[in-house]
């Protein structure tokens, strides 16, 4: 049975207003962003089975891990992407919003897919780095790319990363940023910066992400360094240490994955770090939500659809990957979810349904916005270590 579980009911469908840090900017275009996110190694935003499992080629079902927030639902009489797809193709598809982060969910597939046994996704989207090291693990099938011929229509910026230079392995399903989300009628002001996170008016009410590429990349900028030239521990320690601070001063609240809607919706929160879309979303429960692009910039990220290892529904897959290329489906799902789509033409197709909303900047970045926004660099491994050991002792993971 087809089964789509929104994270929570919604209020409809309204635009979300861009406020804060891109108060002000005007409708831009996507190439450039594109180009700055392409190779990105940065953050966003889980199953268990066994068996064993060859690469299969058949089935009429489909299981999508995916996060929460980045699908659009079947809601005031509107039918969402899991049903058209569904209505369209006839596969069963259970779609499941299981991924609060990265290295979360990565702890769940681990022990399945290390033994060489398959889990029950046959399509799971984490982000780019973390989708190079499952790949880099051997724990992915190479995608039935035969069989999507809309791939073509994919803006070629977001093909064949740096972690998957083939292209084999990978195909991407949403991007965005990184910045400050926050409740105006907790925070009583606009917040533009990372260093507005720290003022102590906020003591206790503010909440840090668990990815560690979004919170450590985004206070780096703040105090000055590029994120291109942190590929050593040494170079990222400041950051580290800001943050180490904050816990010490009383300051976090929480340490969250994606998992931070209600404590923001209700004022549990006075900010946070977040994600663009995410954000867009808990706008139409709280307008007082918002969203800030921070005056020293945010990172970018994208988040890609892999196949573990032993997948069995392949050609599904394939069918799934194909409709959501369609520009006319991809534009409906980027009406929802508000996140820069790979598709290209999802603007004009975009601007049938809203005009206005075809202008936000959120979605279509050009390249005075791509360039306030940084990627997080490839670490190697002994740097990884360093990174995600440190970065566990601060948020007590």
């Amino acid at each position: 049975m087809t089964r789509h579980t929104p994270p929570r009911p919604r209020l409809g469908r309204r635009q979300f207003l861009v406020r804060g840090g891109l108060a002000g900017m005007a409708g831009l275009s996507l190439p450039a962003f594109l180009a700055a996110c392409g190779d990105d190694d940065g953050g966003s935003a889980g199953g268990g089975g066994d068996g064993g499992g060859g690469g299969g080629g058949g089935g009429n079902e489909l299981v999508f891990h995916n996060w929460p927030d980045y699908i659009d639902p079947t809601e005031d009489g509107s039918q969402g992407t899991v049903d058209r797809f569904v209505a369209a193709t006839g596969v069963a598809l259970t779609y499941d919003d299981v991924i609060n982060s990265n290295n979360e969910y990565f702890a769940q597939i681990q022990p399945v897919l290390g033994r060489g046994q398959r889990i029950d996704a046959d399509i799971i989207a984490p982000t780019g780095w973390m989708a190079g090291r499952l790949i880099n693990l051997g724990w992915c099938d190479p995608l039935p790319l035969d069989e999507i011929p809309n791939a073509a229509n994919l803006v070629g910026a977001l093909r064949n990363p740096a972690w998957d230079p083939t292209g084999s392995y990978s195909l991407p399903w949403q991007a965005g940023f990184a910045g400050i989300a926050y409740n105006i009628d907790v925070t009583g002001r606009e917040l533009t910066s990372v260093e507005d996170l720290w003022d102590p008016e906020f003591a206790g009410k503010i909440g840090i992400n668990t990815e560690m590429r979004d919170t450590i990349g985004l206070i780096a900028m703040s105090l000055g360094v590029r994120l291109a030239d942190m590929t050593t521990f040494d170079a990222a320690s400041a950051a580290f240490e800001r943050l180490e601070k904050a816990k010490a001063d009383g300051q976090i609240r929480r340490f969250h994955g994606n998992d931070y809607a209600d404590d923001l919706i209700n004022g549990n929160l006075a900010a946070t770090i977040g994600w663009s879309g995410d954000v867009a979303q808990y706008n139409l429960e709280n307008p007082s939500v918002r969203f800030a692009f921070p005056e020293t910039g945010a990172t970018s990220w994208a988040d890609t659809m892999i196949m573990p290892k032993g997948a069995v529904n392949r050609s599904a897959a394939a069918k799934w990957m194909n409709f959501v290329y369609d520009p006319v489906e991809a534009a409906k799902l980027t009406y929802w979810v508000q996140y820069v789509s790979p598709v290209a033409g999802v603007q004009d197709e975009l601007a049938k349904i809203d005009p206005e909303l075809a202008q936000n900047p959120l979605l279509f970045p050009d390249a005075a916005t791509s360039a306030l926004t940084q990627s997080f660099p490839s670490l190697s491994e002994e740097a990884e270590a360093q990174f995600d050991a440190a970065f566990s002792r601060i948020v007590g993971a």
